[in-house]
Order: structure tokens, then sequence, then C-alpha cells
């Protein structure tokens, strides 16, 4: 397939892209990225402030 050759990937990631994009614009495309990565930053928070909680949970158990 010429256009997996002239972008240097391989014919199968083309096939997958399509199959995951196809029927999809442009502007469709960026907001599931833009709303995927609005998840990754926002899970990425919450393990934060998950492993904080267990941090003062064992700091006040302690305590006592």
């Amino acid at each position: 397939m010429a256009a997996a050759r002239k972008h240097g990937v391989s014919e199968q990631s083309i096939y997958r892209w399509h199959n995951k994009y196809a029927g999809m614009e442009v502007s469709d495309v960026r907001e599931l990225k833009r709303v995927k990565d609005e998840n990754m930053r926002l899970k990425k928070l919450l393990a934060e402030r998950d492993l904080e909680v267990e941090v003062m949970k064992e700091i006040q158990a302690k305590k006592w």
C-alpha cells in the first residue's frame, strides 16, 4: 500500500486506523483525542489523591 510506505507505517496500522476512525470527521477525531487526554489527566489526579488519602490514613493509624 502506497500510503503506508509514504508515511513509514505498516499496512496493518493503516487498516486498524481506518477501522477505528472510518466515518469520523477530522474535528471528531480531534475531540476524541482531547477527551481521552482529559480523561488520562483526571485519572492521574484521582490516583494521586487516593495515594495521599492512603498515606494520611497510615499516619493517622500510627498516632494511636
